[in-house]
């Protein structure tokens, strides 16, 4: 069936698909849709309170974990193995008899836990730049030890009991394997046809479009730009790109390093901002693969991250992806461009930050006058 005769397309209006080329799948974006009233479930609001230090708590200094280990007096980043990890090197092979529709093959690796702090009362956007270095120059650290022999290792950071995380205290996960798993591959896949096809690395094009458009920005510098990539699922989903060509974060130079610290810190004060809680999210690093694959040729490859927020409307409104977004397709329900444009507004200033200020300064009043 044809549209309507003589009306104009209006995205923030009108259903209509995006293509996204990371996947070469479809999204299905509906932005009339934030009209209708919601009756849906309300999630608990992020806890607030969380003390500096708990003697309970497994991640803390000087605490003991589940296995025994204590851990030492920490005082910047700390890295230590998974006590229960999804992954180990030990893993026996399945053999190779199998019918074709009941196939299995051998999974191992290595999962390690990484604090990015000693207190637990802070995240990534309430520490100091200096800090958020800190934390970038582990990540490369840790992938040039695993990456000199494991195909692929993921960094992320699940942050929020809303993204299952059971722990405030600031930490991230990397889990390092023998496969390339199923999005890191198909992303390989996608990337190489782009290259093939107009001989450039699809997202250092993407970044430069972007940063020509505006529209989709909600921060940059001069090494690094996150935006509402144009095919976002998730209701403020970014991506953060390089401006140059960067296979991995361990090709990233000093002022990259730096760069990406300043440029974390900005996006998560926005994210923070955006409904005044500690904004939950899944994030993770792609980058060219490792292992063996050093030794090929992976032009076509830009590293990247992605923030995957599930907040919509509130605080304590997610989006839920199901129904047709598990039978069908993926579906947002307000524009990139939207979405966008209510981060980029935000105050550059956190919203704690602000409320000690405007207490001290309330105090200061009090005991003046």
């Amino acid at each position: 069936m044809s549209g309507e005769q003589g009306v104009s397309f209006d995205p923030k209006e009108h259903q209509h698909l995006r293509y996204n080329p990371l996947r070469d799948s479809w999204v299905l974006v509906s932005a009339h849709r934030m009209k209708r009233p919601w009756a849906g479930q309300v999630e608990k609001p992020p806890e607030e309170h969380i003390p500096k230090y708990d003697p309970k708590n497994p991640l803390c200094p000087r605490n003991t974990r589940a296995n025994g280990q204590v851990n030492p007096d920490y005082d910047s980043t700390f890295l230590f193995e998974n006590d229960f990890p999804a992954l180990q090197p030990d893993a026996p092979d399945p053999g190779e008899d199998q019918h074709p529709l009941f196939q299995t093959r051998a999974a191992r690796g290595i999962c390690k836990v990484m604090c990015f702090h000693p207190w637990s009362d802070v995240t990534l956007p309430l520490m100091k730049k200096q800090e958020i270095v800190k934390v970038v120059e582990k990540w490369v650290e840790i992938l040039e030890e695993l990456g000199a022999t494991y195909p692929w290792v993921q960094i992320f950071e699940n942050k929020g009991a809303m993204m299952g995380c059971s722990n405030p205290h600031p930490h991230c996960q990397v889990w390092a394997s023998n496969f390339l798993p199923n999005e890191p591959a198909l992303s390989d896949r996608c990337q190489r046809n782009y290259y093939q096809k107009h001989g450039e690395p699809l997202l250092l094009e993407y970044a430069r479009q972007e940063a020509e458009r505006k529209d989709r920005v909600v921060v940059g510098n001069s090494a690094w730009l996150a935006v509402v990539p144009y095919w976002a699922t998730w209701p403020y989903q970014t991506l953060l790109l390089p401006r140059r060509h960067v296979l991995r974060l361990t090709d990233l130079t000093t002022e990259e390093r730096e760069g990406l610290a300043d440029i974390m810190k900005q996006l998560l004060i926005k994210y923070d901002n955006l409904f005044e809680v500690s904004f939950p999210y899944s994030m993770g690093w792609h980058g060219a693969p490792t292992g063996p694959h050093l030794k090929e040729d992976n032009s076509h490859w830009q590293l990247h991250a992605h923030y995957y927020p599930p907040l919509l409307r509130s605080g304590t409104v997610k989006k839920f992806m199901v129904g047709y977004e598990m039978l069908a397709q993926e579906q947002r329900d307000l524009t990139p461009e939207q979405a966008a444009e209510k981060l980029r507004n935000l105050p550059d200033q956190h919203y704690k930050t602000r409320e000690n200020q405007e207490m001290e300064e309330k105090r200061k009043s009090q005991r003046d006058g």
